[in-house]
Protein backbone atom coordinates (compact mmCIF):
# COMPACT_ATOMS: atom_id res chain seq x y z
CA UNK A 1 0.00 0.00 0.00
CA UNK A 2 1.27 3.85 -1.05
CA UNK A 3 2.82 5.68 2.15
CA UNK A 4 -0.37 7.93 3.14
CA UNK A 5 1.56 11.07 1.74
CA UNK A 6 1.18 9.56 -1.54
CA UNK A 7 -2.46 9.65 -1.50
CA UNK A 8 -3.45 12.66 -3.37
CA UNK A 9 -6.51 12.68 -5.07
CA UNK A 10 -6.04 12.94 -8.81
CA UNK A 11 -6.41 16.68 -10.06
CA UNK A 12 -6.15 18.43 -6.88
CA UNK A 13 -5.76 21.79 -8.16
CA UNK A 14 -8.82 22.05 -10.11
CA UNK A 15 -8.60 24.07 -13.82
CA UNK A 16 -11.65 26.57 -11.45
CA UNK A 17 -8.94 27.29 -8.87
CA UNK A 18 -6.53 28.33 -11.57
CA UNK A 19 -9.67 30.34 -13.00
CA UNK A 20 -10.45 32.03 -10.00
CA UNK A 21 -6.99 32.94 -8.70
CA UNK A 22 -6.36 35.18 -12.64
CA UNK A 23 -10.03 36.33 -11.69
CA UNK A 24 -9.10 37.84 -8.42
CA UNK A 25 -5.66 39.06 -9.96
CA UNK A 26 -7.79 40.91 -12.31
CA UNK A 27 -9.50 42.56 -9.77
CA UNK A 28 -6.46 44.26 -8.81
CA UNK A 29 -4.97 45.08 -12.08
CA UNK A 30 -8.27 46.75 -12.36
CA UNK A 31 -8.25 48.50 -9.56
CA UNK A 32 -5.26 49.99 -10.16
CA UNK A 33 -6.57 51.21 -13.82
CA UNK A 34 -3.69 48.81 -15.37
CA UNK A 35 -4.03 47.34 -18.67
CA UNK A 36 -1.86 44.20 -18.10
CA UNK A 37 0.55 42.74 -15.09
CA UNK A 38 3.85 41.12 -16.51
CA UNK A 39 4.34 37.65 -14.26
CA UNK A 40 7.94 36.71 -14.46
CA UNK A 41 8.54 35.04 -11.17
CA UNK A 42 8.42 31.67 -12.40
CA UNK A 43 6.40 30.29 -8.91
CA UNK A 44 4.14 33.02 -9.56
CA UNK A 45 3.99 31.95 -13.48
CA UNK A 46 2.84 28.39 -11.98
CA UNK A 47 0.23 29.84 -9.42
CA UNK A 48 -1.40 31.20 -11.68
CA UNK A 49 -1.36 28.78 -14.70
CA UNK A 50 0.14 25.74 -13.94
CA UNK A 51 3.54 25.95 -15.86
CA UNK A 52 6.30 23.67 -14.61
CA UNK A 53 9.04 25.09 -17.55
CA UNK A 54 12.05 26.78 -16.40
CA UNK A 55 11.59 30.04 -18.77
CA UNK A 56 8.54 31.33 -18.47
CA UNK A 57 6.41 35.15 -18.75
CA UNK A 58 2.92 35.42 -18.13
CA UNK A 59 1.01 38.62 -19.36
CA UNK A 60 -2.33 38.73 -17.56
CA UNK A 61 -5.13 41.25 -19.02
CA UNK A 62 -8.41 41.53 -17.70
CA UNK A 63 -9.91 39.37 -21.34
CA UNK A 64 -6.90 36.94 -21.55
CA UNK A 65 -4.05 35.75 -20.03
CA UNK A 66 -0.98 34.54 -22.71
CA UNK A 67 2.14 32.56 -21.61
CA UNK A 68 5.37 33.18 -23.49
CA UNK A 69 8.19 30.81 -23.36
CA UNK A 70 10.57 28.81 -25.58
CA UNK A 71 10.84 25.76 -28.13
CA UNK A 72 11.73 23.39 -25.24
CA UNK A 73 7.93 23.64 -23.84
CA UNK A 74 6.20 24.17 -27.10
CA UNK A 75 4.44 20.84 -26.38
CA UNK A 76 4.50 20.88 -22.64
CA UNK A 77 3.49 24.06 -22.28
CA UNK A 78 -0.60 24.49 -23.60
CA UNK A 79 -0.96 20.77 -22.30
CA UNK A 80 -0.14 22.12 -18.78
CA UNK A 81 -1.76 26.04 -19.31
CA UNK A 82 -4.87 25.36 -21.52
CA UNK A 83 -7.37 23.72 -18.83
CA UNK A 84 -6.21 27.45 -16.51
CA UNK A 85 -7.78 29.65 -19.76
CA UNK A 86 -4.37 30.57 -20.53
CA UNK A 87 -2.76 30.73 -24.09
CA UNK A 88 0.93 29.60 -24.96
CA UNK A 89 3.04 31.55 -27.44
CA UNK A 90 6.22 30.00 -28.14
CA UNK A 91 7.89 32.77 -29.94
CA UNK A 92 11.03 32.88 -32.53
CA UNK A 93 12.70 35.78 -30.73
CA UNK A 94 13.62 35.84 -26.99
CA UNK A 95 10.54 35.40 -24.79
CA UNK A 96 11.11 39.02 -23.18
CA UNK A 97 11.35 40.32 -26.27
CA UNK A 98 8.10 38.74 -27.94
CA UNK A 99 6.35 39.96 -24.57
CA UNK A 100 7.07 43.12 -25.02
CA UNK A 101 6.29 43.70 -28.43
CA UNK A 102 2.94 41.74 -27.37
CA UNK A 103 2.13 44.47 -25.03
CA UNK A 104 3.54 47.51 -27.36
CA UNK A 105 1.13 46.25 -29.76
CA UNK A 106 -2.21 45.87 -27.57
CA UNK A 107 -2.22 49.41 -26.46
CA UNK A 108 -3.27 51.27 -29.74
CA UNK A 109 -6.39 51.60 -27.53
CA UNK A 110 -7.25 51.63 -23.87
CA UNK A 111 -5.25 51.61 -20.96
CA UNK A 112 -1.12 52.04 -21.69
CA UNK A 113 -0.37 50.98 -18.12
CA UNK A 114 1.08 48.16 -17.46
CA UNK A 115 2.38 47.14 -14.09
CA UNK A 116 5.32 44.73 -12.94
CA UNK A 117 6.85 43.82 -9.70
CA UNK A 118 10.36 45.48 -9.53
CA UNK A 119 11.15 42.70 -6.93
CA UNK A 120 11.19 39.96 -9.60
CA UNK A 121 12.66 41.93 -12.81
CA UNK A 122 16.33 43.38 -13.40
CA UNK A 123 17.48 46.31 -14.08
CA UNK A 124 18.61 44.87 -17.67
CA UNK A 125 14.93 43.17 -18.32
CA UNK A 126 12.55 46.01 -17.09
CA UNK A 127 14.91 47.59 -19.63
CA UNK A 128 14.46 45.77 -22.97
CA UNK A 129 10.83 45.99 -21.91
CA UNK A 130 10.42 49.50 -22.81
CA UNK A 131 12.43 49.38 -25.62
CA UNK A 132 10.65 46.89 -27.45
CA UNK A 133 7.17 47.66 -25.80
CA UNK A 134 7.47 51.07 -26.88
CA UNK A 135 6.77 54.34 -26.04
CA UNK A 136 3.41 54.57 -25.21
CA UNK A 137 4.00 52.54 -22.21
CA UNK A 138 3.66 53.95 -19.00
CA UNK A 139 4.62 51.40 -16.37
CA UNK A 140 3.85 51.29 -12.59
CA UNK A 141 4.66 49.04 -9.69
CA UNK A 142 2.12 45.46 -9.37
CA UNK A 143 4.50 44.83 -6.17
CA UNK A 144 3.42 41.12 -4.67
CA UNK A 145 0.19 41.26 -6.50
CA UNK A 146 0.60 38.09 -7.08
CA UNK A 147 2.56 37.12 -3.32
CA UNK A 148 -0.52 38.51 -1.63
CA UNK A 149 -2.85 35.71 -3.57
CA UNK A 150 -0.48 32.95 -2.69
CA UNK A 151 -0.62 33.74 1.26
CA UNK A 152 -4.03 32.06 1.48
CA UNK A 153 -3.58 28.99 0.85
CA UNK A 154 -6.65 26.70 -0.35
CA UNK A 155 -7.89 23.45 0.68
CA UNK A 156 -6.40 21.49 -1.94
CA UNK A 157 -3.18 23.46 -1.65
CA UNK A 158 -3.24 22.45 2.24
CA UNK A 159 -4.09 19.18 1.72
CA UNK A 160 -0.76 18.76 -0.51
CA UNK A 161 1.40 20.76 2.04
CA UNK A 162 -0.07 17.91 4.75
CA UNK A 163 1.40 15.11 2.17
CA UNK A 164 4.93 16.59 1.66
CA UNK A 165 5.36 17.58 5.93
CA UNK A 166 4.19 14.06 6.34
CA UNK A 167 6.47 12.71 3.80
CA UNK A 168 9.70 14.48 5.61
CA UNK A 169 8.66 13.21 8.91
CA UNK A 170 9.01 9.69 7.37
CA UNK A 171 12.28 10.60 5.97
CA UNK A 172 13.74 11.46 9.33
CA UNK A 173 12.35 8.87 11.48
CA UNK A 174 14.30 6.67 7.84
CA UNK A 175 16.89 8.35 8.72
CA UNK A 176 17.64 7.80 12.57
CA UNK A 177 18.85 4.13 12.57
CA UNK A 178 21.64 5.40 10.40
CA UNK A 179 23.02 8.53 12.72
CA UNK A 180 25.93 6.77 14.72
CA UNK A 181 29.24 7.79 15.01
CA UNK A 182 31.63 7.30 11.67
CA UNK A 183 29.29 8.69 9.26
CA UNK A 184 29.81 11.60 7.35
CA UNK A 185 27.46 14.80 7.40
CA UNK A 186 27.49 14.65 3.70
CA UNK A 187 26.38 10.72 3.91
CA UNK A 188 23.55 11.57 5.96
CA UNK A 189 22.56 14.46 3.92
CA UNK A 190 22.49 12.50 1.01
CA UNK A 191 20.31 9.79 2.33
CA UNK A 192 18.06 12.33 3.16
CA UNK A 193 17.57 13.23 -0.48
CA UNK A 194 17.68 10.45 -1.78
CA UNK A 195 14.75 8.72 0.65
CA UNK A 196 12.61 11.66 -0.11
CA UNK A 197 12.75 10.73 -3.92
CA UNK A 198 12.10 7.10 -3.22
CA UNK A 199 9.08 8.30 -1.34
CA UNK A 200 7.77 10.73 -3.94
CA UNK A 201 9.47 13.93 -3.61
CA UNK A 202 10.26 15.73 -6.62
CA UNK A 203 13.74 16.95 -5.01
CA UNK A 204 14.18 19.38 -1.84
CA UNK A 205 13.16 22.26 -0.78
CA UNK A 206 16.42 23.53 -0.02
CA UNK A 207 19.94 22.21 0.25
CA UNK A 208 19.82 19.68 3.55
CA UNK A 209 21.40 20.55 6.29
CA UNK A 210 23.58 18.00 8.73
CA UNK A 211 25.68 19.59 10.81
CA UNK A 212 27.16 18.02 13.95
CA UNK A 213 29.35 18.90 17.07
CA UNK A 214 30.61 22.84 17.05
CA UNK A 215 29.09 23.05 13.45
CA UNK A 216 25.70 22.53 15.06
CA UNK A 217 26.47 26.14 15.93
CA UNK A 218 25.94 27.17 12.68
CA UNK A 219 22.10 27.92 12.04
CA UNK A 220 22.66 27.41 8.19
CA UNK A 221 25.40 24.84 8.08
CA UNK A 222 26.40 23.33 4.94
CA UNK A 223 27.03 19.35 5.12
CA UNK A 224 30.72 18.77 4.79
CA UNK A 225 32.78 15.34 5.04
CA UNK A 226 33.62 15.66 8.88
CA UNK A 227 32.71 12.36 10.54
CA UNK A 228 29.95 12.41 13.27
CA UNK A 229 31.50 11.69 17.04
CA UNK A 230 30.16 10.29 20.52
CA UNK A 231 28.36 12.94 22.64
CA UNK A 232 27.81 15.44 20.18
CA UNK A 233 24.39 17.16 18.91
CA UNK A 234 23.53 16.96 15.11
CA UNK A 235 21.02 19.27 13.39
CA UNK A 236 19.37 17.97 11.09
CA UNK A 237 17.18 20.39 8.70
CA UNK A 238 15.23 19.66 5.75
CA UNK A 239 12.61 19.75 3.19
CA UNK A 240 10.74 17.98 0.40
CA UNK A 241 8.43 19.12 -2.80
CA UNK A 242 5.67 16.99 -3.00
CA UNK A 243 3.18 17.93 -6.33
CA UNK A 244 4.98 21.58 -6.46
CA UNK A 245 4.97 22.59 -2.22
CA UNK A 246 7.53 22.29 0.00
CA UNK A 247 7.74 21.16 3.74
CA UNK A 248 10.53 22.08 6.28
CA UNK A 249 11.87 19.96 9.40
CA UNK A 250 14.17 20.53 11.38
CA UNK A 251 15.47 17.59 14.32
CA UNK A 252 18.13 17.90 16.66
CA UNK A 253 19.44 14.83 18.20
CA UNK A 254 22.68 13.63 20.48
CA UNK A 255 25.09 11.05 19.69
CA UNK A 256 25.50 9.39 22.95
CA UNK A 257 24.44 10.25 26.02
CA UNK A 258 23.70 14.02 26.57
CA UNK A 259 24.48 15.87 29.61
CA UNK A 260 22.48 17.49 32.01
CA UNK A 261 23.05 21.12 30.68
CA UNK A 262 22.17 19.78 27.23
CA UNK A 263 18.76 18.04 28.41
CA UNK A 264 18.51 21.07 29.90
CA UNK A 265 18.99 23.39 26.59
CA UNK A 266 17.15 20.51 25.12
CA UNK A 267 14.01 21.01 27.06
CA UNK A 268 14.21 24.92 27.04
CA UNK A 269 14.22 24.76 23.16
CA UNK A 270 11.30 22.22 23.02
CA UNK A 271 9.16 24.75 25.84
CA UNK A 272 9.80 27.60 23.21
CA UNK A 273 8.74 26.27 20.14
CA UNK A 274 5.46 24.55 22.12
CA UNK A 275 5.21 28.44 23.19
CA UNK A 276 5.27 29.92 19.44
CA UNK A 277 3.02 27.35 18.34
CA UNK A 278 0.32 28.19 20.80
CA UNK A 279 0.92 31.21 20.09
CA UNK A 280 0.23 31.06 16.31
CA UNK A 281 -3.71 31.73 15.52
CA UNK A 282 -5.88 34.19 13.02
CA UNK A 283 -5.89 37.52 14.08
CA UNK A 284 -3.19 37.88 15.75
CA UNK A 285 0.50 39.98 15.06
CA UNK A 286 2.88 37.48 13.28
CA UNK A 287 4.65 38.59 16.30
CA UNK A 288 3.58 36.81 18.34
CA UNK A 289 4.70 33.40 18.31
CA UNK A 290 8.38 35.26 17.49
CA UNK A 291 7.84 37.02 21.05
CA UNK A 292 6.47 33.68 23.03
CA UNK A 293 8.84 31.80 22.10
CA UNK A 294 11.55 34.33 23.14
CA UNK A 295 9.87 34.94 26.52
CA UNK A 296 10.84 30.97 27.21
CA UNK A 297 14.62 31.05 26.39
CA UNK A 298 15.18 35.00 28.14
CA UNK A 299 13.36 33.36 31.11
CA UNK A 300 16.01 30.14 31.45
CA UNK A 301 18.84 32.76 30.50
CA UNK A 302 19.02 31.38 26.34
CA UNK A 303 17.58 34.41 24.90
CA UNK A 304 21.53 35.79 23.64
CA UNK A 305 21.54 32.17 21.80
CA UNK A 306 18.43 32.68 19.39
CA UNK A 307 19.75 34.09 16.56
CA UNK A 308 17.22 34.30 14.20
CA UNK A 309 13.36 34.72 13.91
CA UNK A 310 11.03 31.92 14.79
CA UNK A 311 9.69 31.18 11.69
CA UNK A 312 8.41 31.82 8.02
CA UNK A 313 5.07 31.34 5.43
CA UNK A 314 5.64 28.51 3.58
CA UNK A 315 3.91 27.32 0.18
CA UNK A 316 5.45 26.80 -3.43
CA UNK A 317 8.63 28.41 -1.98
CA UNK A 318 10.78 27.62 1.39
CA UNK A 319 10.50 31.33 2.19
CA UNK A 320 7.33 32.97 1.97
CA UNK A 321 5.59 35.92 3.92
CA UNK A 322 4.26 36.24 6.50
CA UNK A 323 7.55 36.10 8.84
CA UNK A 324 7.23 35.68 12.27
CA UNK A 325 9.52 37.70 13.95
CA UNK A 326 9.92 40.99 16.27
CA UNK A 327 8.89 44.00 14.30
CA UNK A 328 6.11 42.51 12.19
CA UNK A 329 2.80 43.63 12.18
CA UNK A 330 1.23 41.82 9.83
CA UNK A 331 -2.10 39.86 11.01
CA UNK A 332 -2.07 35.91 10.85
CA UNK A 333 -4.87 33.90 8.85
CA UNK A 334 -6.58 31.29 7.90
CA UNK A 335 -5.31 29.65 5.34
CA UNK A 336 -1.53 30.64 6.06
CA UNK A 337 1.08 28.03 6.46
CA UNK A 338 4.17 28.78 8.88
CA UNK A 339 7.02 27.45 10.80
CA UNK A 340 8.09 27.66 13.84
CA UNK A 341 11.60 26.79 14.70
CA UNK A 342 13.35 28.59 17.18
CA UNK A 343 17.18 27.91 18.28
CA UNK A 344 20.32 28.03 20.01
CA UNK A 345 23.40 28.24 19.08
CA UNK A 346 26.69 28.21 21.26
CA UNK A 347 30.05 28.56 19.38
CA UNK A 348 32.08 25.59 20.06
CA UNK A 349 29.83 23.39 21.52
CA UNK A 350 27.14 23.27 19.07
CA UNK A 351 23.06 24.05 18.24
CA UNK A 352 19.66 23.33 19.16
CA UNK A 353 16.66 23.54 16.97
CA UNK A 354 13.38 22.35 16.67
CA UNK A 355 11.05 22.94 13.58
CA UNK A 356 7.40 21.77 12.45
CA UNK A 357 5.24 22.70 9.65
CA UNK A 358 1.75 24.27 10.85
CA UNK A 359 -1.69 25.61 8.99
CA UNK A 360 -3.77 28.14 10.34
CA UNK A 361 -7.54 26.94 9.93
CA UNK A 362 -10.51 28.81 11.49
CA UNK A 363 -10.63 28.86 15.06
CA UNK A 364 -7.68 26.15 15.09
CA UNK A 365 -4.06 25.38 13.98
CA UNK A 366 -2.86 22.23 12.84
CA UNK A 367 1.09 20.85 13.33
CA UNK A 368 1.50 18.76 10.05
CA UNK A 369 5.25 17.94 10.13
CA UNK A 370 4.98 14.62 12.52
CA UNK A 371 8.74 13.24 13.62
CA UNK A 372 9.28 12.91 17.01
CA UNK A 373 10.33 15.71 19.11
CA UNK A 374 12.11 13.81 21.66
CA UNK A 375 15.97 14.22 22.62
CA UNK A 376 16.58 11.22 21.24
CA UNK A 377 20.34 9.74 22.80
CA UNK A 378 22.07 8.00 19.48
Amino acid sequence: MSPPFLLLPPQIIMPSEFRHRLKLLRRRISESDAAALVVTHLPNVRYLSGFTGSAGILVVQPDRATLFTDGRYAVQAPQQVRPAGVHAIIPPTSILRAAGEYLGSRQKRGSHRIAFDPNQLTVAQHKDLRRTGGGRISWIFGTGWVEGLRLLKSPPEIAKMRAAARLISTVFDEVVPLIRPGVTELDLAAEIDYRMRKLGASGPSFETIVASGPRAALPHAQPTRKRLRRNELVVLDAGAILADYCSDLTRTVFVGRASKSIKAWYRAVLEAQAAGIAAVAAGVDSSAPDAAARRVLDAQGLGKYFVHSTGHGLGLEIHEAPRLAKGQKAKLQAGMVVTVEPGIYVEGIGGIRIEDDVAIHAGRTEVMTTATKELLEL
